[in-house]
């Protein structure tokens, strides 16, 4: 495809996703750059499969968050603006009602039109256009809901490695996204548990910098001591919980848990696979030994209950997280690190260690609303309040998100039953009170 030469300044890599941008200009340029970073591996026959209903090819990605930009940017920005193709408003709409009908998520994928040239061109008609309503100036009244595109093309970024990963692993030549080394270590960094005493806490976002509707209002929230392990449940820990029978025992599991055990016969984390009686795991650089020491990824909510039950623990509160974590930097093994898989703990002692990155954390809480939250107005407004139902809150990042895209009040969320996320265990437990 002729690219023009808007689309080829996008696309090169003179631009670090990794650097700190002053302008909202060049986190544009920054971000738009690494989703085209990302494809570099890809054959056109890689962008458009969709391996299940909960996933979206790759090029419905790259077409849906320029959408994005086209409809809720440059549409108000510029009133002369010429939309690339009418027929796009539906096809790449996601689930903004109140932006008109959406073509059926469960069939994105048989959409072999728009082509791979087509929608990178889509790509570069936008971001021409981005170009001259930057120079223009008329951007400035639309600053807030620009920096939201760019976090939800980060967020984007994130689906479109892991919808990547489940799409190549239904191959059964296990094939390679990006040749990857993964770190040798020999010795596991042993789980201690830290105390939290009882106090009240202050809970979401203080408004200072970035944030999605649903990190706030800030809050009080009265905490009961509370102790939380070190660092993350590696995989060899979790093969200890299959080998004394966990996907066996119903009293570890709760009830709609064990019914998806029976009903999809899980008996280990998705992408593991045993060959010749040792175990191995399907990453983006290909079948690799499973590594002992480094975090079990790709467990649901009910797997790491259940772990958390067998273990003697239980999953921490989102707040209990966000306590721990608001005192620590942000840190750990993020996408731009390149590994696209989790990386074992480092360090002897019990402080603190992968709070962010590596793996999404589940937590048992609900998400829900904090008290007085109310969603934005406008099409935004459908961003996440009207999924507080039937989801559970993870926190903390993996190696598929963008360290600029993470912070400690984030709030991720995904039904009890999904495992295609990087998502795994830390755990926490209660403190007995002494009687007065």
């Amino acid at each position: 495809m002729a690219e023009s030469a808007s689309a080829r300044s996008i696309s090169a890599t003179e631009v670090d996703p990794t650097s700190a941008p002053q302008s909202l200009e060049e986190q544009y340029r920054s971000v738009r750059t690494f989703s085209h970073q990302l494809c570099k591996p890809l054959a056109p026959e890689d962008y458009v499969v969709q391996s299940m209903t909960d996933a979206s090819p790759t090029k419905w990605h790259l077409a849906h968050t320029t959408w994005f930009f086209e409809t809720l940017v440059l549409q108000e920005a510029l009133p002369e603006y010429n939309p690339f193709s009418q027929a796009f408003k539906y096809l790449f709409n996601s689930y903004y009602n109140s932006l008109g009908k959406q073509f059926p998520r469960p069939q994105r994928g048989m959409l072999s039109r728009p082509t791979v040239d087509e929608v990178h061109a889509y790509r570069a008609h936008v971001d021409d256009a981005m170009a001259e309503a930057f120079a223009s100036g008329r951007l400035a009244a639309l600053s807030s809901v620009l920096e939201i595109g760019l976090h939800h093309e980060q967020q984007h970024q994130e689906l479109l490695i892991t919808d990547l990963k489940h799409m190549l692993a239904q191959n059964p030549t296990f094939p390679v996204y990006r040749e990857t080394s993964q770190p040798e270590r020999e010795l596991c960094v042993p789980l201690h548990w830290q105390r939290w005493e009882e106090g009240l806490y202050s809970i979401g976002s203080d408004g200072d910098g970035f944030m999605y509707d649903n990190e706030g209002p800030r809050h009080r929230h009265f905490q009961p001591t509370f102790e939380i392990a070190n660092r993350l449940i590696t995989a060899g820990e979790f093969l200890a919980f299959m080998r004394d029978g966990g996907y066996k025992r119903p009293e570890l599991w709760l009830s709609e848990g064990w019914a998806r055990v029976q009903q999809e016969g899980w008996s280990h984390p998705l992408y593991w696979v045993e060959q010749e009686g040792q175990w191995q795991q399907f990453t983006l650089g290909g079948l690799q030994a499973l590594n002992p020491i480094v975090p079990v990824c790709h467990v649901s909510y009910f797997e790491a209950d259940a772990f958390a039950r067998w273990f003697g623990g239980r999953l921490p509160t989102e707040s209990e997280w966000e306590i721990v974590a608001s005192s620590n930097p942000i840190e750990g093994n993020f996408v731009e690190s390149e590994r696209f898989h989790p990386a074992a703990a480092e360090g002897v002692n019990g402080d603190m260690r992968q709070l962010f990155g590596d793996v999404w954390e589940w937590t048992q809480s609900a998400y829900s609303a904090y008290p007085g939250y109310q969603p934005v107005p406008g099409p935004l407004g459908e961003y996440n309040g009207k999924f507080m139902c039937g989801q559970f809150v993870l926190r903390g990042g993996s190696c598929a998100t963008s360290q600029s895209h993470i912070r400690p009040t984030y709030r991720n969320f995904f039904p009890p039953h999904a495992r295609w996320q990087f998502s795994g265990i830390r755990l926490a437990r209660d403190v007995e009170r002494s009687t007065p």
